[in-house]
């Protein structure tokens, strides 16, 4: 299957040629002009473990909406059930993963895929979820709220497992063409921990993961949070692009870019806003105030966070066609 990532039918900068997607993001990345601001949104799929189907809906969701960036959502899951922890000794259930087996093997696999199938026309971005996240998955969050404190020997035993196992992972994932990995960190915002719980059980587990993914020029940091969010301290984190749900939280790009002018945002559309159900008046608003933070320059006009599975193809095609009256 091949693609050629869409393109405007002219250039809507002066003296900036028509770019492909990979020219754009390249571009939104480092801080150089573009034909236009990057554009991408998403869901998740139901693969039901087949890299080929994954890598299927990948392509045609993203070749379908117009969308600069091939995000790889985290369909095929972790090998290790969610809820499968109950007791403190199941910590010890977690293991050392062989990544050239199984579901990572799966996901990999559909890595390749979208990658053979681009080319180098626009770039494929795998999402990950952080060690801390997967731990809340395995044990739930009152379960993980009350092992922090009575059994903290074994909670880090089994974050150390998982974030080498991911570290592998995230690595592999580069060198069969991935061109950045999404780690998706949670655990922040919402009430889930302290900040002095986050910054021993979540921070040194997700920076582990975040130095093998160094050789990703698209890595992203992805902060999941609806509110209560202190998003200062991840301005430290060594990716490229930032996001989080800069319209949930209400830590604006204006402010964010302020405090670090130099990375690349990503944001500005609500996953729960006028994408949904708005106006096409409201929609293309919201993007134009996205613009206005940020200058235009740095961004990857996106959700903040997944929108819904079954929104309606006309919805994603109407915030398309909005995206292309920015410039």
């Amino acid at each position: 299957m091949s693609y050629t990532a869409s393109r405007n039918a002219r250039s809507r900068r002066s003296h900036v040629p028509e770019m492909t997607s990979m020219e754009r993001v390249l571009a939104a990345v480092s801080g150089e002009r573009a034909d236009r601001v990057p554009y991408c949104v998403w869901h998740h799929f139901r693969p039901r473990g087949n890299p080929t189907s994954l890598a299927r809906d990948t392509l045609d969701f993203f070749s379908q909406y117009g969308c600069d960036i091939f995000k790889i959502m985290p369909d095929i899951p972790y090998p290790f059930p969610d809820g499968g922890i109950r007791t403190v000794d199941d910590w010890g259930l977690i293991s050392e993963l062989d990544i050239s087996a199984g579901n990572l093997a799966r996901m990999l696999r559909t890595v390749g895929i979208v990658r053979d199938a681009l080319g180098g026309d626009a770039p494929v971005l795998l999402t990950v979820f952080s060690p801390f996240a997967y731990a809340m998955r395995f044990a739930g969050h009152d379960r993980l709220g009350e092992h922090l404190h009575t059994a903290p020997i074994q909670l880090h035993a089994a974050l150390d497992v998982i974030a080498d196992n991911l570290a592998e992972y995230c690595s592999a994932a580069l060198l069969e063409g991935a061109d950045g990995i999404s780690l998706s960190v949670q655990g922040a915002g919402d009430g889930v921990t302290t900040a002095t719980e986050y910054a021993e059980f979540a921070r040194p587990y997700e920076l582990r993961v975040l130095r093998a993914c160094q050789a990703g020029w698209l890595t992203t940091l992805h902060v999941h949070a609806s509110a209560d969010l202190d998003l200062d301290p991840f301005l430290a984190y060594p990716t490229p692009v930032l996001s989080w749900s800069d319209r949930l939280t209400g830590i604006s790009l204006a402010d964010v870019r302020k405090k670090d002018p130099t990375r690349c945002l990503m944001g500005g559309i609500s996953g729960r806003g006028p994408i949904l159900s708005g106006t096409p008046a409201e929609l293309l608003t919201e993007m134009r105030d996205a613009v206005r933070q940020t200058g235009g320059s740095r961004l990857i006009l996106a959700n903040g966070c997944s929108v819904p599975d079954d929104i309606a193809d006309a919805r994603l095609r109407l915030a398309r066609a909005q995206a292309d009256l920015l410039n």
